[in-house]
């Protein structure tokens, strides 16, 4: 899991880098035409094995996945990495929230505090000026609301469907998607703001094409070391250790030329960590 961290760190620090020259939009369709061939090679090789029968669930579950992606690639591109991750991995809180909404699973007093701790945090990272968060920090957090719906449909979708089947619908819907929105670009007209899912396709070139082919393989490795992890021990300390993700975020984006976080910032970052582990003992126990 720590190596998974890194690598999605490292995908993270080279999707800033070349969202310096292409859309953001553009760099999410090549972060997952990596995993559709890894994945589809793996469904020839081995049938699924599923009962199926809940198709809509399957599509939302790719749509959530994609449009969190979206705004998570926008959001790494135009705040520090840092505190893009961070607003990621805020997920665990709202998948709390979603999972009492919709599953009807408990909230426990416990659970309540964490996620109000977590909240807490989110402002500190945040720091919003007269009373009101920027558009890119509230892409971030749409981030891990979109992440959160995402996971909290999968619980119900592993009774039906193969995983593999489940991430294929997120990679699928996260590598044509892009496609038909930067085809339709050249001919609507598009709020600005909208750019972080509507904007035309430019062309890689030169060294360009190997930063979208980094994103790419740094993202496939990280998901399969994850799944490795999550496959040999607890999930809680899976759950733990992946938080290192925000510290090789921070490292890698101070040397891509992000500030130093502030003491704010610090702060709100440790109490999101602090609220996600909370939550995540509160599930286990």
């Amino acid at each position: 899991m720590l190596l998974a961290s890194l690598s999605f760190a490292m995908m993270g620090g080279f999707a800033k880098v070349i969202s310096e020259t292409l859309p953001s939009v553009e760099v999410a369709f090549f972060r997952n035409i990596f995993g559709v061939i890894i994945v589809a090679i793996a469904i020839y090789k081995v049938p699924l094995k599923q009962i199926g029968g809940r198709p809509w669930l399957l599509f939302f579950r790719g749509s959530m996945g994609f449009i969190s992606l979206l705004a998570y690639f926008y959001a790494m591109a135009n705040i520090p990495l840092g505190e893009a991750v961070t607003y990621n991995k805020t997920s665990p809180i709202f998948v709390a929230i979603f999972a009492y909404l919709f599953l009807n699973e408990k909230l426990s007093l416990p659970a309540i505090l964490a996620i109000m701790i977590g909240f807490v945090g989110i402002v500190f990272v945040a720091q919003p000026q007269g009373g009101s968060f920027d558009k890119y920090d509230v892409l971030g957090i749409l981030s891990g609301v979109g992440a959160a719906l995402a996971y909290t449909s999968i619980r119900e979708l592993r009774e039906y469907y193969d995983t593999r089947a489940i991430v294929m619908s997120f990679m699928f819907i996260g590598t044509i998607g892009p496609m038909i929105l930067m085809l339709i670009t050249p001919y609507i007209t598009v709020s600005p703001n909208f750019d972080w899912a509507f904007a035309k396709f430019v062309m890689p070139v030169g060294i360009e094409w190997l930063y979208v082919t980094a994103v790419g393989i740094f993202a496939t490795i990280s998901q399969l070391l994850m799944t490795k992890a999550y496959s040999i021990t607890k999930a809680g300390i899976v759950g733990t250790i992946s938080y290192t993700n925000i510290v090789f975020a921070v490292i890698i984006g101070v040397m891509l030329g992000d500030p130093i976080p502030d003491i704010w910032t610090i702060l709100g970052i440790i109490l999101v960590i602090i609220s996600g582990l909370l939550v995540a003992l509160v599930k286990e126990k």
